[in-house]
């Protein structure tokens, strides 16, 4: 499957992103019917975090999953962390307590400084899974918990076209109402094309040095929240 040229250069998708900063908030709740949040605060309840935890936001747009945290627990230490800067200036003016402009691929923290990790919507984007997924492991402490929450591509082949053909008009629409480009949105299928589904994934993580992976499968398995504990 070709993968698209943004995510095969770091500057072309951080120039996506800038486009998308100042509306992201508003288009992922578009896409998800509104219920996105919803499932962003139950991806946060089931991580059974300890309390004061030091948690790893990365991809993190405009910072939900680290305002989630500190609405959750007052005493959490959330970082933000995504490659596109305008992200985090957007994230800032919601309230983010802290935030680093990095890289999936070369994190820029310690071994086992973290007690979980969220990525939202930023597995897709990054150019070589199995690193990002050893690189987050690296910096989770012993039995830290990874937290997924992505589109992904449904087992059934029908419906995953079906799918596929959905999102690509929605991103259209979206993406010419919005920008006047429909490739703005349009990426997201053709990144999902490249990607994989929640059971191949689990696998993956598992023979990465996961464990304990649970999968909260949504939209029929386009969208799914996988939970999983470094071993």
């Amino acid at each position: 499957m070709k993968v698209p040229r943004e995510k095969q250069d770091s500057r072309l998708m951080q120039a996506m992103f800038d486009a998308i900063a100042p509306r992201y908030d508003f288009v992922t709740r578009a896409f998800s019917a509104g219920l996105d949040r919803k499932w962003k605060r139950d991806a946060v309840r089931k991580a059974d975090l300890p309390s004061g935890a030091t948690v790893l936001d990365l991809a993190s747009g405009t910072g939900d999953f680290s305002l989630l945290v500190r609405e959750r627990d007052p005493a959490a230490r959330p970082v933000a962390v995504d490659l596109t800067h305008s992200m985090l200036v957007y994230g800032k003016i919601r309230g983010l307590p802290e935030a680093v402009c990095g890289d999936a691929m070369l994190l820029p923290f310690s071994d086992g400084m973290f007690d979980a990790a969220f990525v939202g919507f930023g597995l897709r984007n990054f150019p070589d899974l199995p690193t990002a997924l050893s690189e987050l492991r690296r910096v989770l402490k012993p039995g830290g918990t990874l937290v997924i929450y992505d589109f992904f591509l449904p087992e059934p082949k029908l419906w995953r076209w079906i799918y596929l053909g959905y999102l690509y008009l929605q991103g259209a629409f979206w993406g010419l109402l919005l920008h006047g480009k429909a490739r703005i949105y349009t990426y997201i299928p053709d990144s999902l094309r490249a990607f994989t589904t929640t059971s191949k994934l689990a696998a993956l993580l598992e023979a990465l040095g996961y464990e304990q992976v649970r999968t909260r499968s949504l939209v029929f398995g386009g969208l799914a929240i996988q939970w999983a504990l470094k071993r």
